[in-house]
């Protein structure tokens, strides 16, 4: 991806684009994917990185909704076990079977989950991941070593999808472009143009320039998540809003709180969400809470009692306790619930479901849902905006379309598996010199030309970019990630053509940055 040879496209206002799609997250760059490979010609604009988001700050799940489920929504859950298996065989490289194990510590809690997974199990039907088993006590405790043990009765075992977020955004970027889309990160839309009362073109800003660009569109979708209401306000400042914020935070700890392969799942906390502890790239991922927010920055912060409720659970259902100090990351992502009513204040109940709206002047917007069932959200916006923008209908294509790295046996190619079918050439630039093969400070897995191939292939323009979405250093041990952000600048540097000034920027700006991932 050259985001220099995309710029020269939209600077070219003769161009009519049949989509502009504002939101470069995973919904924005689903209907990119969808609408190029159906043969039309839209542009992606994001404000800031792709994944900067909601869509690089989840569980880290593929997953139906065992909570879904618990709710009576068997729809949302079936649509979501379906969207579920096609990622995985989609994009194998980065999805992959996950067993979880609820354990049991009342009479009754064995039958009930163990009836519950096992009708999970079947609305899955042949896209199912595996069988859900009751345990004994004793198995329950050979899954999971550090489980709490006093009163424990067994466990039930079922199967879900556990994956790569930002990654996954990132291949679905050069997708998209792979099938004819232009995609921009760090490009704004800062106003809307209209003809007759119908928009007709979008004013964006090169954020690393400040040039203005009017861009002409047969349709604009708003895929902006959280920033719904923004963009719907630069089209009628009197819209009432539709997004209610929720935030979810959560923590990484150590592999020796959980040394196994198979992750913890608590049905019920005191806030109504589940609770997991999930084995993530050699470290555990404990969430999540869920707190309505009226704010909804770019970079969201956990609140102090987030994090306390986060380290007291766990510390409930594994014998290691964590503390403060233990925790080697946390963060904080924001979910753009469509809100339901005006009295809802439960953001755990309100429905993962996604919505379509159209505004008078035309803006499409695509608003909700869960990052398991984008494919399909992108699916149904672009059908509706095929009627919008008056296009020959075509058929949607992704339901079999591998994305970008898909490789049945990534594995094989041992600490650049996340790259799939891109791994043996991310090793050629690895070997261009001896210094592109050293690993990076504070890191025994990513190397040094890891962030020239950034660079070069992912769009990646800053320090952020390489650590806390090409890689996932930053959220998962945001301290040693500080070590390597100045030897990421000056390679970037000497890339982008940047000078010295640029990396001491770069570096100041990430360090505080990553300070706001430490718990203590």
């Amino acid at each position: 991806m050259n985001r220099e040879e995309m710029m020269r496209q939209i600077r070219d206002d003769s161009i009519l684009w049949d989509l502009i799609i504002i939101g470069g997250g995973a919904t924005g760059i689903g209907v990119a994917v969808d609408a190029a490979s159906r043969g039309y010609r839209p542009l992606l604009l994001e404000q800031s990185d792709f994944g900067k988001g909601t869509s690089s700050r989840s569980t880290k799940l593929v997953h139906g909704g065992v909570r879904y489920l618990q709710q009576g929504n068997v729809s949302l859950v079936l649509e979501a076990l379906k969207e579920r298996g096609l990622l995985r065989q989609n994009a194998a490289h980065l999805v992959h079977d996950l067993p979880f194990v609820v354990p049991v510590y009342d009479w009754w809690e064995g039958p009930f989950y163990g009836i519950g997974m096992r009708l999970y199990d079947r609305l899955a039907g042949k896209l199912g991941f595996g069988n859900s088993i009751n345990l004994s006590r004793e198995e329950t405790i050979k899954r999971l070593p550090t489980i709490e043990t006093e009163g424990l009765r067994g466990g039930v075992v079922y199967h879900d999808g556990q994956f790569d977020d930002a990654r996954l955004v990132i291949n679905l970027a050069q997708t998209a472009l792979e099938q004819g889309a232009t995609v921009l990160n760090y490009v704004k839309v800062r106003e809307f143009r209209k003809k007759s009362g119908i928009l007709s073109a979008v004013v964006a800003v090169d954020e690393e320039t400040g040039d203005s660009h009017t861009v002409w569109g047969k349709v604009i979708v708003n895929a902006t998540g959280v920033y719904t209401d923004a963009v719907r306000k630069l089209d009628d400042p009197t819209c009432p809003s539709m997004i209610k914020p929720s935030q979810g935070v959560h923590i990484l700890l150590d592999k020796s709180f959980l040394p196994s392969e198979t992750a913890l799942m608590v049905p019920h906390t005191d806030d109504g969400r589940v609770l997991f502890a999930i084995p993530w790239h050699g470290r555990v991922v404990v969430g999540t809470t869920d707190t309505p927010v009226d704010e909804t920055p770019l970079e969201p912060c956990a609140l102090e009692e987030e994090i306390e409720f986060l380290v007291s659970h766990t510390a409930r259902y594994l014998t290691h306790d964590p503390t403060r100090e233990d925790v080697l990351s946390v963060f904080a992502g924001l979910r753009p619930l469509v809100s339901v009513s005006d009295g809802e204040e439960n953001t755990a109940a309100i429905s993962r479901d996604h919505t379509l709206s159209l505004s008078r002047s035309g803006l499409l917007t695509i608003a909700g849902g869960k990052w398991t069932t984008y494919r399909k959200m992108a699916e149904d916006t672009v059908d509706q905006a095929i009627q919008i923008a008056g296009l020959e209908p075509e058929p949607c294509e992704t339901h079999n379309l591998n994305i970008h790295g898909h490789h049945h046996h990534a594995e094989k190619f041992g600490q650049l598996e996340p790259y799939g079918s891109d791994a043996a050439f991310v090793e050629k630039v690895i070997c261009e010199q001896d210094s592109f093969s050293d690993y990076l400070p504070g890191s025994d897995s990513i190397r040094a030309g890891q962030v020239v191939w950034a660079v070069r292939n992912e769009m990646a323009r800053t320090v952020e970019d390489f650590l806390s979405r090409r890689t996932r250093m930053l959220i998962l041990d945001a301290r040693s990630s500080m070590k390597a952000a100045p030897i990421v600048a000056e390679l970037m540097a000497a890339e982008l053509g940047h000078g010295a000034g640029w990396v001491s920027e770069q570096v100041e700006q990430y360090t505080e940055l990553a300070n706001g991932y430490l718990a203590v």
